[in-house]
């Protein structure tokens, strides 16, 4: 029987089925070196330049792909592989200290960066469907695609935006971006440098003027917003140079998680170690973490909150007036219960209170028909009730201090409502963080860049005290100053100084939320689909 060849046709499906694969396995490369460009395995920093050619890679497969749908499957697998990348320790929560069973917790985390994935394959086939010939206009089009993406990606379902692109720009030269368009207006021109890199690399060299000149003119314009940036700070500088500083003591309790809510182990620990910090203050502000006290006033022992707050409420004759944030669980089964912290203050009767607005899905609140999965977890305190948006700040040396509790910073358009009104904004952030519920994991670092990008935004210091890290403070221009290392048990004594100036992002997000920069996207996007109906 004579050989039997396939036909040019065959070897042509072979041949894309083969490049399709290729593709495939080059954009879960490129989502993996995403996630790893947010914190850096080992020195847990942000590289800046690995997130910009990491996209550029993805822009790459979609100036490659024939079809949207193509695109939008090489935008899924890269969405997939960076999100599960970035918060992979999840698992760590729901199998380690949930006790769900490992394949499920596995399952879940996957099921979730595939469900977020989603967006950015919408992303990646709708810029295709668009794509205009002109390298400047089609680096707009990928930079309002993917910006869409990212900003239904944290507002949509309550929001998960935790591994935003824009988060591996808290340094570098894009780092100058904030104080104008917030993290996701520094993603987008993340974006569009990204894109028009890829098209360099994939025009000829005679060519290079449709690309060079974009790119050149991109760098020009930020390195001038750069130098705006450092003149505004140096007019904040002197302004402040009269202002005091503030002396703190930020608490890191390092309780091992897997016992923390345990009788007898993890509550009696942190009631001894947080009540004896509390009863000697070792500064004038004392800051302890979310849950530190880890049970509702009526369930701690009898006398012991009047006397750990007793050093703040009532300042002895000849001794430094001093004030302490601390947190712990509040409410009853009628008004609800609330993640909160709780503030003393010297000659205050009544005590200042803040409940955490933005409540994480499954641990703080059980969206509906997922009850069967909560309760194959054995996590503690699964339905809180919310609190308002922009609460009071805490009003303490001449500072206003804004508490947010654990991934709170991530929402910066909910930060910066606190900012409608100039003379209550807040001048220190204070965020209250229990992150020993994810391990010894990058889950720490990314924490951190996440609360130095709130400081570049607002040009705010944010003071941070956590159970295992990253205990640390922020100065106004996304420094840190002050840092613990991570689980290790310590008080970290550190200074601050508020400002009161407000930056052009904090103006127009307190006016209005992300709408404008969403808007401007939408708008680019509209204009595109006009020109290509114009064209044919």
């Amino acid at each position: 029987m004579p050989p039997v060849f396939a036909s040019p046709s065959s070897h042509t499906a072979t041949t894309h089925r083969f490049l399709g694969w290729a593709w495939g396995l080059g954009m879960l490369l490129a989502g993996e070196l995403q996630a790893a460009a947010l914190a850096w395995p080992g020195s847990g920093h942000a590289v800046w330049w690995l997130q910009l050619l990491s996209l550029a890679a993805l822009a790459t497969g979609l100036l490659h792909a024939p079809t949207a749908r193509s695109a939008a499957w090489r935008g899924f697998w890269f969405g997939t592989a960076w999100l599960a990348g970035t918060f992979w320790w999840l698992f760590i929560s729901m199998h380690t200290y949930g006790g769900l069973p490992a394949p499920l917790a596995a399952l879940a985390v996957l099921a979730l960066a595939a469900f977020l994935g989603a967006y950015y394959a919408m992303a990646s086939g709708g810029f295709v469907r668009l794509r205009p010939m002109r390298p400047a206009w089609a680096a707009l089009v990928f930079a309002a695609c993917w910006t869409l993406a990212e900003l239904a990606r944290g507002t949509l379902w309550t929001g998960f935006p935790w591994g935003a692109g824009g988060y591996a720009h808290v340094d570098g030269p894009l780092a100058a971006l904030p104080r104008w368009v917030g993290v996701y207006g520094a993603g987008a021109v993340a974006a569009w440098l990204a894109m028009l890199l890829a098209q360099a690399l994939a025009t000829p060299a005679r060519r290079a003027l449709r690309w060079a000149a974009p790119l050149v003119l991109s760098a020009a314009a930020i390195a001038g917003l750069g130098v705006w940036q450092q003149q505004a700070l140096a007019e904040g500088d002197a302004q402040a140079a009269d202002r005091p500083h503030l002396e703190v003591a930020l608490l890191q309790g390092n309780i091992p998680q897997d016992v923390k809510f345990e009788p007898g182990e993890g509550i009696a620990l942190s009631l001894d170690w947080y009540g004896r910090q509390l009863l000697t203050p070792a500064a004038p502000l004392v800051v302890a973490p979310e849950t530190a006290l880890p049970l509702l006033p009526r369930q701690l022992p009898e006398g012991y909150l009047d006397a750990v707050s007793a050093p703040y409420r009532y300042r002895e004759e000849g001794q430094p007036a001093r004030a302490a944030l601390v947190g712990m669980p509040l409410g009853n089964a009628d008004s609800g219960y609330t993640n909160a912290a709780v503030g003393w203050l010297p000659g205050e009767q009544r005590v200042y209170r803040y409940d955490k607005h933005h409540l994480v899905p499954f641990g703080e609140f059980i969206p509906p028909l997922f009850h069967w999965f909560v309760r194959m977890m054995n996590i503690p305190l699964g339905d809180f009730a919310r609190g308002g948006t922009a609460q009071p700040s805490l009003p303490w040396m001449g500072e206003r201090l804004a508490p947010n509790i654990c991934y709170e910073d991530l929402f910066g358009e909910e930060l910066g409502a606190r900012f409608a009104d100039p003379a209550l904004a807040p001048t220190v952030f204070v965020n209250l963080s229990n992150i020993g519920w994810f391990g010894d994991s990058p889950a720490v670092d990314q924490h951190l860049h996440i609360s130095r990008m709130r400081s570049l935004e607002f040009e705010r210091p944010m003071l941070r005290a956590t159970n295992t890290g990253a205990t640390v403070a922020i100065d106004h221009r996304g420094v840190v100053t002050h840092q613990l290392p991570a689980f290790e048990r310590g008080v970290l004594l550190a200074t601050t100084q508020g400002r009161d100036h407000l930056t052009p992002y904090a103006r127009w997000v307190a006016a209005a939320g992300l709408w404008p920069l969403g808007l401007l996207c939408a708008g680019v996007l509209l204009l595109a689909g006009w020109m290509l109906r114009r064209s044919k």
